[in-house]
């Protein structure tokens, strides 16, 4: 089945198999029956302290999320957000809505992997003949994401959190089901260990543990508040238990949004590695996304399993960055980090069996399994020692496929292929 959407400009869409951005939900009325039933949407409402109170009494909002000095979120009717918007002493803006869209999926999934190492974690591990993988101990990765689908026979064993951003003003623990497939298969790839049965597919980092943070709904839609509200726990929890802790994103927006921003510098300032997809709106330059643009996260851009001048392929759809920063070895925001395994790739799914996707979603989880690895192996690092371990790792593998691919740090691969070996 094919899939494929463009992103917009004016929504944020979070997860990169290809992502897809839907319209505005503006709110409107809907006949049902003889009554009508108004929509409500989300806004961001920033303002004083007492100034907040007020207009929370005065309009009768529930805080759904609250930022402190970035604001509160809250579900407004059109009669409220008009209200919101006359008021000079607040600043109110929407919530920007995310959804997820596929560029290829198999017609259906299947009970058995055809592989039980996928060609992207053959090449990541630089091994043809590769037929397990092991490291990754005493590592968390948290994948924010549609869910996980805990129980399958490849990853239940490596569940450490399961929690869900998407129903309640906090969280929901012990509940992260995933009925979309896509955040299945992301964990799949960072840490799927083989199976119990010892006949499932095998991921980058077997040992690592998962922190499975449902941030969209089972439709593949939600809103940008979640995700940063969850990677601000991740990164709480990770103070609180002590832990060493990669955050996996395959989410991309073509416009900037002020909440993860904020997070994703918290998350970072707090010894997390924060790793995001570049975006499949390529392959024009400057078409990165974000959070993957953002310089305190490590954007990875998607290589197909096609050699060209001697190298992996940068995939056309792959999102590029900033042409006029080529060569500098210096990430600003903007660009691509570093490139890896995103087209085809094989993983576990949400009904307990496997399936094919293609795009930067699955470039990304390769680099976060490969980041526990190496976090696992020397957990004296911090994440900025890690992340230049990551970087050292690209440059020995230089990619010079695909467009905009050269020799050296460019706007289509970055650094180049972070590999084990």
């Amino acid at each position: 089945m094919r899939n494929v959407k463009k992103w917009s400009a004016v929504l944020l869409s979070f997860l990169l198999v290809f992502s897809v951005f839907g319209t505005s939900t503006f709110a409107q009325t809907k006949p049902l029956g003889e009554q009508y039933v108004q929509e409500t949407f989300r806004v961001l409402i920033q303002a004083t302290d007492s100034v907040k109170a007020k207009v929370q009494n005065d309009l009768q909002l529930s805080v759904h999320r609250d930022f402190n000095k970035e604001g509160f979120t809250a579900e407004v009717n059109q009669k409220q957000y008009e209200a919101l918007l006359k008021n000079k002493n607040i600043k109110v803006e929407k919530v920007a809505k995310v959804s997820v869209a596929v560029s290829e999926v198999a017609a259906k999934p299947n009970a058995v992997p055809s592989t039980q190492v996928p060609w992207g974690i053959k090449a990541i591990y630089n091994n043809s003949s590769l037929t397990s993988t092991s490291g990754g101990n005493g590592i968390k990765v948290a994948i924010l994401d549609t869910g996980v689908y805990t129980n399958h026979i490849d990853l239940r064993d490596n569940v450490e959190q399961c929690k869900d951003f998407t129903s309640s003003s906090s969280y929901v623990n012990g509940s992260c089901s995933d009925r979309n497939g896509h955040g299945t298969h992301v964990a799949g790839t960072a840490l799927a260990n083989g199976g119990y049965d010892g006949l499932g597919v095998y991921g980058v980092a077997p040992e690592a543990e998962l922190w499975a943070y449902k941030v969209l709904g089972n439709n593949g839609s939600g809103y940008s508040d979640d995700i940063a509200a969850a990677i601000r726990h991740a990164a709480d929890e990770a103070v609180r238990t002590g832990s060493k802790v990669v955050i996996s994103m395959s989410l991309g927006s073509s416009s900037k949004d002020s909440l993860i921003a904020s997070a994703v510098d918290y998350a970072y300032s707090k010894g997390l590695l924060v790793v995001a997809a570049a975006g499949n709106d390529g392959y024009g330059s400057n078409t990165i996304g974000y959070p993957g643009a953002l310089p305190n996260a490590v954007a990875v851009a998607a290589l197909e399993n096609v050699q060209q001048n001697g190298t992996y392929r940068v995939a056309n759809y792959s999102s590029r960055g900033n042409p006029s920063t080529d060569g500098d070895y210096v990430i600003q925001e903007r660009d691509v980090e570093v490139s890896a395994p995103g087209s085809n790739i094989e993983s576990t799914w949400s009904n307990g069996g496997y399936n094919t996707i293609s795009g930067t979603s699955m470039a990304t989880p390769h680099v976060a399994g490969l980041a526990a690895k190496i976090w696992s192996s020397n957990k004296s690092l911090t994440n900025v020692q890690l992340r230049a371990e990551l970087q050292r790792r690209a440059k020995l593998y230089d990619i010079k496929g695909g467009y905009g691919a050269a020799t050296g740090d460019d706007y289509a691969s970055g650094f180049g292929f972070a590999r084990v070996q």
